[in-house]
């Protein structure tokens, strides 16, 4: 059974209208929660039609025959699609525009804004916020991001706010974006739980990382918040033939962890609930929306929903950069020259920790152990971080520029 988002915990006021909001998704929503209506409560949505959602404005040109349903994106235009005063929680986002190619996508700036904050608690490119971490909008439904069919993207995670938000996207391109729909889904609310949290989302991408460095999905955020999860898009280096990259683990850091993580994965499909590979299937907190074997191209998500992970001071999440092949294919590989070091070994004589041994062996040595061999490599990840976070913005690196983020796109 589906369980909330439970973006606050300990709720102790509103307890009915938030509980609503915050189960909105799930299967197990009571029914007597569906018709109650909060005093003070009103609901809006921004689109073309009706920027910001004024009462009684909406529709007016063209003799409100659909006259204003999309507008065009400049090349270097910035357009604001919410900009409101007021507590409230947005509730659910949907946009879709005509070119879809993975360098417009890369190149359209995302930001959003919490109560007259300069820096934004979000600021990513549009298409990887979305789950098209690739450049590569496909059909798949999962419990936050969705797009139904390949030509929308949808977001219904509940983002609280006290004084006012603002969405902004911007096109960082050179070439002009023709179509652009949207609406934001909001509520205004007389107040919110004095533990309702704001969301953040911060982007990152590591295109030849050093070997035994691991992929920094997060880097140390400092605060009290919860961690919502991840999407991920890796362009598997083509150099590394058919040996497998998913062998890598998901090391989080919280409050204080310093060289050793307390929450510790077991590899790469493992975290995404699957095993022995990745194919393409998407579920509500967990999925691979692209496996193309052909291209070596992968995008997955994972959702702490279920399995909530809080922290009360700090937290930093990694992702090994680890493969695996058979012993010989992966000895081939080394003596061409590709990048890599062996970590362990499972064969016949079991599995071999080839860091704890007295001497490292090469695996050009007559006596390296054979088998499945686990390896150190580098391929070229791009990851969006989804958390909450008790602070309207956080001293996480800014977006690069639109010249490091489309470099090599495939």
């Amino acid at each position: 059974m589906l369980q909330s988002i439970s973006f606050i915990p300990n709720i102790k006021t509103m307890r009915q209208f938030i509980l609503f909001l915050t189960l909105s998704f799930s299967l197990n929503m009571k029914a007597q929660e569906i018709f109650r209506v909060p005093d003070g409560a009103s609901s809006s949505i921004s689109s073309f039609e009706n920027p910001d959602g004024k009462k009684g404005a909406g529709g007016q040109t063209n003799k409100t025959a659909k006259g204003n349903a999309f507008e065009r994106l400049k090349a270097g235009e910035s357009k604001t699609l919410l900009n409101i005063s007021g507590t409230g929680i947005i509730q659910r986002m949907w946009f879709t525009v005509r070119d879809r190619d993975p360098k417009t996508l890369r190149s359209m700036r995302f930001r959003i804004f919490w109560d007259g904050d300069v820096k934004p608690a979000v600021d990513v490119p549009f298409g990887d916020f979305f789950l098209a971490n690739l450049g590569r909008t496909v059909t798949f439904q999962s419990a936050l991001f969705s797009s139904p069919e390949g030509r929308s993207y949808n977001c219904i995670i509940p983002m609280p706010f006290r004084k006012g938000a603002k969405v902004v996207i911007t096109n960082e391109g050179d070439s002009l974006q023709g179509l652009l729909f949207y609406d934001i889904d909001y509520v205004l609310l007389p107040s919110l739980p004095a533990d309702a949290q704001y969301f953040h989302a911060y982007w990152t991408r590591q295109r030849s990382n050093l070997l035994k460095q691991d992929f920094e999905v997060l880097p140390k955020v400092k605060g009290k918040g919860r961690f919502l999860g991840m999407s991920v898009g890796v362009n598997v280096d083509k150099a590394y033939e058919n040996t497998w990259w998913g062998e890598g683990e998901v090391k989080m850091y919280l409050d204080g962890d310093s060289k050793y993580p307390t929450i510790n994965g077991t590899g790469t499909e493992d975290y995404v609930g699957t095993g022995w590979g990745l194919s393409a299937y998407s579920n509500w907190y967990q999925g691979c929306h692209l496996a193309d074997k052909e291209t070596k191209q992968y995008d997955f998500y994972r959702w702490h929903l279920p399995d909530a992970i809080y922290f009360m001071k700090d937290i930093r999440v990694v992702l090994q950069e680890i493969g695996g092949g058979d012993f010989q294919e992966v000895r081939e590989l080394y003596q061409k020259g590709i990048p890599l070091d062996p970590i362990s070994v499972d064969g016949r004589d079991g599995f071999a920790r080839l860091y704890e041994l007295p001497v490292t062996p090469k695996i050009t040595d007559a006596d390296f152990p054979k088998g499945w061999v686990n390896f150190y490599r580098v391929d070229d990840y791009t990851s969006v971080s989804y958390f909450y976070l008790n602070r309207t913005s956080s001293e996480l690196p800014v977006l690069p520029p639109v010249k490091d983020r489309i470099l090599s796109l495939r």
